[in-house]
């Protein structure tokens, strides 16, 4: 009796102990939502943008209040999508609020350089405007000091460093851990594909010739439109900018300073001697009004209270013409899933439908960031793509990487853009399946029998050599694969096929070799592509720009209905679309809204790009 009443009371203690855990979980979290609401609403005067680029910076926005919780601080961050960022910039240039912007290199979050050179691209049309830009960093990673390269003044900590060293790539080998294991691989490659050379690793100890090829001219061409750009912006010679990393030149402050990488080497307080050069007036207190990115962006953003859907059904009763943005950011995987960082083909091929069907979209951005994957998940997308674009504009905004089934699905549209340091190409297919018999029965001893009808029955497995039969099936699969990702991509990009081929070959490219090529129409970043967009679909003002962004679940909408009870209790007034006007690099008008509709654009073993 007395063992059941202590039972019973651990029991009830332990659940009473797992839900005030959940309880106080869910609590915080709801709190660091409504937290996100309760700054002061708008900039304060006499303002200066602090850019961070710890703040981490995505291709795709995500609709889900989750999506920036840390459970170990129970504290959410808010995302950061690159249009945004970049409406951000454009807004802050004529933001009378905002007097100039701060490049403060601090934080270790990645962003790829792609999304720097937007970003950097941006900056450089801010400075139009005539408000100052200045940098300040303790230490300069190379990407760092890129970015910081656009500024009127940039600043080093006297004890900081410069890295300044150009570009490299290392690529790692695992045949000889293989070999010890037992474990073989068997490739099925074109043999057109010489520099697929994803496969590489599995049955080589070091990069083939033709791989080594195409990394070098890849890294070549990337380290070229670096220096390229900060030469332009700090008036040094490309090959002087060459020579100081090829000998460590600029690694100190001293040296960086009379090198001219750098305008001065101070402590931070430097920078508010700089403020009150500029003309920045100081608050009541003495001191300057700052702004982060994160905080600008959410000042003029209204699309966190807008309704989050997987189909522009929400549009149905819009009367202005829309620009559709389509995002396809990550691995090509088969299915009908949404899933941050990953395309699925059927999810992507119905958001493709469905901007196609509704009359209110006039244009399509498809913002392509993506390695690559399934070879019939591409298919899929590229035939949507290829529907849309017989009935209205499609452009193609390439991001980091556009390559194998992300150069697949782009190739219909009427128009692409890349950025410089952009990968795409990659235009092949393989196939590659492991074999751990060996490894099985000689190490693990476990031994695998069959029957079956014919030796065809047996499908290709790890468990077993493949067959004759089998590897000469497979290898007419990569073959035919091949065969129509050459003609689709002579077909979209109306090229003469063997033009196709000779630039084929499973090769990658930079932008600016793409552009060179024919695989690119021109180098440009988000905006252009939107711009472009505008223009094809000859509307020139009272459109709408619209995100397709996930739905959410059923918690997630609880999550965000109490973020938006409490904002409206604040007595904020927002509309899901905005009349803002603002121009982008080709002096196009456009207005940016952010609502609700999303997607997701690497493989399995089936047949991979």
């Amino acid at each position: 009796m007395n063992f059941l009443k202590m039972f019973s009371a651990s029991m009830l203690a332990w659940i009473v102990g797992i839900v005030g855990i959940f309880v106080f979980a869910i609590g915080s979290l709801v709190s660091s939502l409504l937290n996100m609401n309760m700054g002061e609403v708008g900039i304060k005067e006499e303002s200066v943008l602090y850019i961070n680029i710890g703040e981490p910076i995505t291709d795709a926005p995500s609709s889900s209040p989750l999506s920036g919780f840390d459970p170990m601080s129970m504290s959410v961050t808010e995302s950061l999508s690159l249009l945004k960022v970049l409406t951000a910039i454009e807004q802050a240039a004529t933001d009378d609020n905002i007097k100039g912007i701060c490049i403060y290199a601090d934080g270790v979050a990645y962003i790829s350089p792609a999304t720097i050179e937007e970003l950097r691209n941006a900056l450089n049309r801010f400075k139009k405007s005539g408000k100052f830009i200045v940098a300040y960093d303790y230490n300069y990673s190379q990407t760092d000091y890129y970015l910081a390269s656009v500024a009127d003044k940039i600043i080093l900590n006297p004890e900081g460093s410069l890295d300044w060293y150009g570009c490299a790539t290392s690529l790692m080998f695992y045949k000889g851990a293989f070999d010890k294991l037992g474990i073989g691989v068997e490739i099925f490659r074109p043999t057109a594909c010489k520099y697929k050379s994803a496969v590489e690793p599995f049955f080589l100890t070091k990069m083939s010739d033709a791989n080594r090829k195409q990394n070098q001219e890849m890294v070549d061409s990337i380290w070229q439109s670096l220096c390229e750009d900060v030469a332009a912006s700090r008036n040094i010679s490309v090959e002087t900018l060459k020579n100081y990393a090829a000998n460590l030149a600029v690694s100190f402050p001293e040296e960086a300073l009379k090198a001219g990488m750098i305008d001065a080497v101070e402590q931070e307080d430097y920078l508010f001697a700089l403020y009150d050069n500029y003309g920045v007036k100081r608050n009541e207190n003495g001191l300057f009004n700052t702004t982060t990115l994160a905080e600008y962006v959410s000042s003029i953003n209204t699309s966190h209270l807008s309704t989050s859907v997987g189909n522009s059904k929400s549009l149905e009763f819009e009367t202005s013409p829309i620009v559709a943005i389509i995002y396809a950011e990550g691995q090509i995987f088969d299915g009908n899933e949404y899933e941050d960082g990953s395309v699925y083909g059927s999810r992507l091929a119905k958001e493709l439908r469905d901007a196609r069907l509704n009359d209110a979209i006039k244009s399509v951005v498809v913002r392509v960031n993506s390695p690559g994957g399934s070879a019939i998940a591409s298919e899929l997308a590229w035939r949507e793509m290829t529907l849309l674009q017989q009935v209205k504009p499609v452009v193609i905004s390439m991001g980091e990487m556009a390559a194998s089934g992300g150069y697949y699905i782009s190739a219909p549209a009427d128009y692409i853009f890349s950025d410089k340091t952009t990968l795409t190409g990659s235009i092949g297919v393989f196939g590659m399946i492991p074999n751990i018999k060996n490894l099985l029965t000689y190490r693990l001893g476990i031994t695998i029998d069959n029957t079956y009808t014919s030796p065809a029955a047996l499908t290709p497995s790890p468990f077993q050599p493949v067959t004759d039969i089998q590897r000469k099936n497979l290898n007419k699969s990569v073959d035919k694969v091949y065969e129509t990702f050459t003609q689709h991509v002579a077909e979209g990009r109306n090229l003469d096929i063997n033009d196709v081929l000779n630039i084929a070959e499973g090769r990658v490219w930079s932008g600016t070799m793409a552009k060179e090529i024919g695989l690119v129409d021109a180098i440009g970043g988000f905006n252009e592509a939107v711009g472009k967009a505008i223009e094809l679909a000859d509307i020139s003002s009272n459109y709408k720009i619209c995100e397709y962004v996930a739905p959410l679940t059923p918690f997630e909408e609880y999550l965000n209905s109490m973020s938006f009870a409490y904002t409206k209790s604040l007595g904020l007034d927002y509309n899901i679309y905005g009349d803002e006007m603002r121009d982008i690099i080709s002096e196009i008008p456009m207005v940016f809204t952010y609502s609700g509709i999303q997607t997701r654009v690497v493989g399995d073993l089936k047949i991979e790009f």
